[in-house]
């Protein structure tokens, strides 16, 4: 199996002289990193047998977070203890994205953006969740920002995994919701921009953008096997079930 460090070997230096330009320090230092992972630029040790003299040369790990091949047991050990915490409730998957016109905002201004998404989708999901017509409490979530498609398209957006529990207003006893229903997508949507929108508002390149971007946009609500799907730009909510 190709790793990513063997195509980052080969291709990297060309990549780099193409679109270098639009790649951020932490980019190139990622590259450079896995691209160096377990070969000679990092050193390593050698092992020897001493019953049989057999010897082993074992060059050095990047130690890179975005390695995946240093890193692979790192993740599945905590993986392994997120399980462990999850608890005997409906489970949620929530996901929020931005619009195409907004990705070169983005780009330009990653940790802003980044962070905008994640307060003002997580303030959004909270508010609605507090409804008492939906859980009618503080609800727990455990968001991961993700930055690139399958196919490796620019396409920023969160997952929350959410459970279907929310600690009641006066503190004294936990609401559990429905197995295959957490809140209706498409107040969640609109909600989550007009948060974004005020937030964009508030920073200093807000007149790049524009006003149409944050209108409500089209969207389609369909069901799978208790599942509630919102798309495209706004937020969409998955049962674990489906």
């Amino acid at each position: 199996m190709t790793t990513l460090g063997e195509i980052f070997r080969r291709y990297g230096a060309a990549y780099r002289a193409r679109f270098g330009h639009s790649l951020s320090e932490r980019q190139l230092q990622a590259m450079q990193a896995i691209a160096q992972c377990r070969t000679e630029a990092l050193g390593g040790h050698v092992y020897t047998c001493a019953s049989c003299q057999f010897t082993r040369y074992s060059y050095h790990s990047c130690r890179n977070r975005h390695c995946p091949t240093c890193q692979h047991q790192a993740t599945q050990a905590w993986l392994a203890q997120q399980h462990a915490l999850l608890l005997p409730v409906p489970y949620f998957l929530v996901t929020f994205t931005l619009p195409s016109e907004l990705r070169p905002p983005a780009r330009q201004q990653p940790e802003t953006i980044y962070s905008l998404l994640f307060r003002t989708s997580a303030a959004a999901l909270q508010q609605l969740a507090e409804d008492p017509r939906f859980l009618g409490g503080q609800i727990g979530m455990l968001g991961i920002l993700q930055t690139w498609t399958r196919d490796l398209r620019y396409h920023p957006h969160v997952h929350y995994l959410v459970p279907a529990l929310a600690l009641a207003p006066d503190g004294t006893r936990w609401l559990v919701g429905k197995q295959d229903f957490l809140v209706h997508v498409k107040p969640l949507g609109e909600l989550f921009r007009a948060k974004f929108r005020a937030a964009v508002r508030q920073t200093a390149w807000a007149g790049q953008v524009d006003a149409y971007l944050y209108q409500p946009k089209a969207a389609s609500v369909r069901s799978n096997r208790s599942a509630y799907l919102y798309q495209p730009k706004a937020a969409s909510v998955r049962s674990n079930r489906s």
